[in-house]
Formats: structure tokens, C-alpha cells, sequence
């Protein structure tokens, strides 16, 4: 989930689109604009950059793992098919 300082910097990303003639953005609208994209972000059902990092970790050293038994097993079929 975005944290508030990443979601006030979307924000802020947003209103520098506005064009110049059209002045500053109010904060009235600025805030309206927070709470619609936090609601949105929300519903998205996002992760955080870190706990993107984290599992991804995981999923490489399950991968290692993985390679690791699949190698022990091959192993173990080869010296029972010598064994027959």
C-alpha cells in the first residue's frame, strides 16, 4: 500500500499537469483527489515495493531449494537404475 508521502507526491505529480493558465490547484481539490486515490490504490489490493522485494527473495531461495532436491532425486534414480 502507498504510504501517505508517496500518495501526496502522486498528487502533487498530478497537479503539475494542470495547465498554467488554470492556476494552482485548491487544496480543497487536492485532498478530494488524496482520498479518491487512496480508495482507488486500496481496492487494487497493491503491495509495497519492499514487500514486493521480500518475496521475491523467497521465491528465489525456494527456487535453489527446489533445484537442489530435483538434483538429489535424479541422483538417487540413476544409482537405483544401476542397481537393478
Amino acid at each position: 500500500m502507498l504510504n501517505p508521502n508517496q500518495l501526496e507526491e502522486v498528487v502533487k505529480n498530478l497537479a503539475s499537469v494542470i495547465p498554467q493558465g488554470a492556476g494552482k490547484m485548491p487544496q480543497g481539490m487536492q485532498d478530494q483527489m488524496k482520498s479518491i486515490l487512496a480508495r482507488s490504490f486500496e481496492k487494487m489490493d497493491l503491495v509495497s515495493r519492499e514487500e514486493f522485494d521480500i518475496q521475491s527473495g523467497v521465491l528465489a531461495k525456494t527456487r535453489l531449494k527446489l533445484e537442489a532436491l530435483e538434483k538429489a532425486v535424479s541422483e538417487l534414480e540413476s544409482k537405483s537404475l544401476s542397481n537393478l
